[in-house]
Formats: C-alpha cells, sequence, structure tokens
C-alpha cells in the first residue's frame, strides 16, 4: 500500500509542485485515492504545458491545484537535475492509464471507469478494445463533447450530467491541453467520480490512431522527435518555442535563486 509519508515528496520547478514517485507509486497512491471517499484529479506536466500555464492564469491555477502533477518529458527531469535535484523517473498519462488499468484489472475489487473526450468514433474503438484488454474493469461509458476551444455552459453541464448519471470510480478525459486541465478545475466539484485523469493523446495512441514512438526514443526522451515528423504543423511550437523558452525560465530561476 501507499506510503502517505511520500505524498508531500515534491521537486518544484518553476513554481510547480512536481510528484517525485514512480510509475508503481503513482499507481499505488492512486488506488489509495480510490479508497478514501474523496475526489482526486491529477495532470502531466511538460515544458510546453508549464510555459503556457505561465501566460494563461486559469491553467496555472489548475496545475497548482491538482492532487498529483507527474513529470513528462524529459525536460522535467533535466530542469531538476540543473537544481541539484533527481525526479525518480518520468511518468506520462499512458504510464498511468496502462499500469492502472493492468493493476485494478487483476484485482478482486470491481472497478468502474468513463471516457469523456475525443470522436464518436475514437470512442467505440475504445469501447470494443477496452472490454478484451480488461475484462475485469466496467467500462460503465462514453461521452464525445463538442469539438471547440471552450464550452457553453449547457454543454458542460450535459457532459457532467452523463458521468454522473453513471457515477464512474474513473473518469479519463482526453481533450487537448490546456483545455482538458481547465475543464477538470472548474468541474471538479460536481463530477460524481473518485479519480480523474488528463490523459489526451491518450485516447488515440490507446486504439492506434496515432501511433506511439519506439520504447528507445521514450527511453532517450526522445519520444517528441518522431512525433514531430509526423505532426511539424501541430508540434512545431511545442518543441522549437516552448522548450527553448523553459530552458530559458529555469536557467534565469536557477542564477536568481544563487
Amino acid at each position: 500500500m501507499f506510503d502517505e509519508s511520500t505524498k508531500n515528496k515534491c521537486v518544484q520547478i518553476l513554481g510547480y509542485p512536481i510528484d517525485n514517485l514512480t510509475i508503481s507509486e503513482h499507481v499505488e497512491r492512486i488506488i489509495t485515492w480510490l479508497g478514501s471517499g474523496e475526489r482526486h484529479y491529477f495532470f502531466c506536466a511538460n515544458p510546453h504545458s508549464i510555459v503556457e500555464a505561465e501566460k494563461d492564469g486559469l491553467f496555472k491555477k489548475a496545475l497548482m491545484s491538482a492532487d498529483m502533477i507527474t513529470p513528462d518529458g524529459a525536460g522535467i527531469l533535466l530542469a531538476a537535475l540543473a537544481q541539484g535535484e533527481k525526479l525518480k523517473e518520468r511518468v506520462t498519462g499512458s504510464d498511468i492509464f496502462f499500469s492502472l488499468n493492468d493493476t485494478l484489472n487483476s484485482d478482486s475489487k470491481k472497478h468502474s471507469c468513463f471516457f469523456l473526450g475525443a470522436s464518436n468514433d475514437t470512442l467505440a474503438k475504445i469501447q470494443n478494445k477496452f472490454s478484451v484488454d480488461y475484462p475485469h474493469i466496467e467500462l460503465l461509458g462514453v461521452y464525445s463533447p463538442p469539438f471547440k476551444d471552450s464550452f457553453s455552459e449547457a454543454e458542460t453541464k450535459a457532459m457532467v450530467d452523463v458521468v454522473n448519471k453513471f457515477k464512474p470510480d474513473i473518469l479519463w478525459v482526453g481533450m487537448t491541453a490546456p483545455k482538458q486541465e481547465k475543464w477538470i478545475f472548474e468541474n471538479i466539484g460536481r463530477l460524481d467520480v473518485k479519480f480523474v485523469g488528463a490523459i489526451g493523446a491518450v485516447f488515440d495512441f490507446y486504439v492506434g490512431n496515432i501511433k506511439r514512438s519506439h520504447p528507445l526514443f521514450c527511453r532517450l526522451g526522445l519520444e517528441w522527435l518522431p512525433r514531430l515528423l509526423r505532426e511539424p504543423r501541430r508540434l512545431w511550437k511545442r518543441n522549437f518555442v516552448s522548450s527553448p523558452l523553459f530552458v530559458i525560465k529555469v536557467l534565469v530561476s536557477r542564477v536568481v535563486s544563487r
């Protein structure tokens, strides 16, 4: 069982508390939450998200309010080293999704989940695949929200209502960042769930719509490179603008702290 004494062991990266846990420790912590009777949610942090949060007050507030922020990106691990600290390992949304489901699928207690986000076609693929991969986790339902930058109150209410109709233990949210993080932050108090995970592109990774980079690239911290080559128009900004800005911010912070 997760040792509660480790829950506050975070590394501060530009003021953002990044959890210093292994993948398995993150999963153990989530399982503890599932039995707590309280709502919890987690986000992933990478250089791009932190740079964007510095320009978006609501996004920053959402990140700061999360119960868990995992170090998703080699740049986060390198920033910690630059501060003289070491994060145990990189932990992506995919790591949490697959490791948690693998663990819960072998649990004697029945758990349930709901998928919110992506297209109806992707969600249909998830329903077919998830029931085969994780037969001991009950997939209660899926919902595809409108594809837009922000939602009206009526649209948000429809999303909240459909989730609350099923009352899943786990709500997986797969929208683009920072929309998904801000939506969760603004609506967590309205959701009848135990745990919410913002996992973005993991929906597409899971069903094969987007091929994840080879494990070698992941181990070397270069998972972004094949994706950039496949989707240069969508990803150029985070790699050629956000990443250099993040490095500059970390170096300036380091100099100031000295």
